[in-house]
């Protein structure tokens, strides 16, 4: 199946599809030679891979498998169609300049609330380094191969019933620690229900994913951030993010309670501050060595 959309206002597709991509190797999400992006999905019709370019004005997408139709129909919606950023007022230079810069950064919406949670729980308390390479082994492991003709090795994320089946030394040879698989396994068994966040949304939306043991508000916040674009989710307990933010805004980097002080003129839209804020290139200069990844199979 097949479908064509003209964005009615600017759209960088890049900068809108990036917060899903789960580092280079995401079995779920490829770049092709050609410079269109595939992706895979669980959606409530089943798996469907999805590829999009855009040669011109248009977006172009193609998809496969008995998700394929749901893709399509979805296609607006995961690119910013519904994000209304109308009533955003930057309230600091540098998110005003940001913005005007790249105009086309939107908030997508995928709609798909297990599909950002597993991955989310992943990174909880690691690097992305680890997070990343657990992920892509339980999709090599146990997720469906793509459907249609998508690049070599593109795998849909397991689906919850994949996850409850998986054992105790499959767990520990992705590297995943027992605090995260336990999280999982408690969301796998209510992800049913997990879904109606996306049509609560906002803080409805994050707290019933919070619901679960072991799921908080940053890990509420990132998948808010990209099933229902969520424009005033902000990722609070991230290792680096607050830094990042006081740095940018004030030349300093400050924690939590700082950064919610600081964001709090642009609520409810401090995602979005954030957003343009990260995209300006800003961050906290790197004094010390990066955390070294941990291998959780080798203990």
């Amino acid at each position: 199946m097949s479908r064509t959309w003209r964005p009615p206002f600017a759209l960088d597709l890049g900068a809108v599809l990036a917060p899903l991509r789960r580092g280079p190797g995401d079995p779920s999400f490829q770049l092709d030679a050609d410079g269109a992006v595939w992706l895979t999905a669980n959606t409530p019709a089943g798996p469907g891979t999805l590829r999009l370019r855009r040669p011109g004005d248009e977006v172009e997408g193609q998809a496969w498998g008995d998700g394929a139709r749901w893709l399509l129909d979805g296609l607006p919606a995961l690119l910013g169609g519904l994000d209304d950023d109308s009533a955003f007022r930057p309230h600091h230079p540098l998110i005003a300049e940001s913005r005007r810069r790249r105009p086309g950064i939107r908030l997508g919406a995928t709609g798909r609330v297990w599909d950002a949670l597993l991955p989310s729980v992943l990174e909880q308390k690691v690097t992305g380094t680890e997070a990343h390479r657990s992920y892509r082994q339980l999709c090599l492991r146990f997720g469906l191969p793509a459907p249609g003709p998508a690049p070599a090795g593109m795998r849909v994320p397991p689906t919850p019933r994949a996850v409850l089946g998986i054992t105790d030394w499959q767990w520990h040879k992705a590297g995943v620690d027992g605090g995260r698989r336990r999280a999982l396994v408690a969301a796998a068994q209510v992800a049913h229900r997990l879904e109606n966040a996306a049509d609560l949304k906002g803080e409805p939306g994050r707290a019933l994913l919070c619901k679960v043991p072991g799921v908080g508000p940053w890990t509420a916040a990132e998948v808010a951030q990209r099933v229902w674009g969520d424009p005033d989710a902000v990722s609070f307990g991230d290792y680096h993010l607050a830094a990042h933010v006081g740095w940018a805004l004030v030349g300093e980097p400050v924690d939590d309670d700082g950064m919610a002080e600081l964001l709090a003129p642009c609520a409810p839209q401090r995602h979005r501050a954030v957003r343009y804020l990260l995209a300006s290139g800003v961050r906290k200069p790197r004094f010390g060595p990066r955390f070294a990844a941990r291998d959780y199979r080798a203990i």
